[in-house]
């Protein structure tokens, strides 16, 4: 459940599971300084233990954040007074929906055609980072978060990787 104000009770959460991966629970690093505004489907990196924080260049994928941290001025875990939130993660049969911000809908995402798939990654540095974005941008995750399995302008079909958490 998703909980705001009556003046924005028209928002819903960013990411949703079609065949669901797992949500893991885990919490916000307390480092985390929330510099960057967080929606649901952005790509957290693990750091210590059960903590997670937004990816950088230093971390690789781990999943997708579950919950606002800031995005659409909504922060559920500094709401609830517990670190606590749900990272999405995703196997190789799992396929999330995830809607505009918390991918770059100023890039160019393109189905191949040819029967492969591009790849998500998370964006590590300025101001998109933590959205997704396609394979080969600058400033990229080295690693691959997900499959894109389908493309809209406000919305990507994400299905899972071999070998993922």
């Amino acid at each position: 459940m998703l909980r705001t104000t009556i003046t924005k009770s028209y928002l819903q959460r960013t990411v949703r599971p079609l065949y669901p991966g797992r949500p893991k629970a885990m919490l916000l690093d307390s480092a985390w300084d929330r510099s960057v505004l967080i929606w649901p489907g952005m790509v957290a990196m693990k750091t210590t233990g059960d903590n997670v924080t937004l990816i950088n260049g230093t971390g690789h994928p781990y999943g997708l954040f579950g919950e606002y941290i800031g995005g659409d001025g909504i922060d559920e875990p500094a709401l609830r007074g517990v670190n606590a939130l749900g990272v999405w993660t995703m196997g190789l049969n799992d396929e999330m929906e995830v809607l505009a911000p918390a991918f770059d809908t100023a890039l160019t995402w393109t189905d191949p055609g040819n029967g492969t798939f591009l790849l998500a990654h998370g964006m590590t540095t300025g101001a998109t980072r933590g959205k997704l974005v396609p394979a080969g941008t600058a400033n990229a995750s080295t690693r691959p978060i997900a499959r894109v399995l389908k493309v809209s302008a406000t919305k990507l079909t994400l299905g899972g990787l071999a070998g993922t958490v």
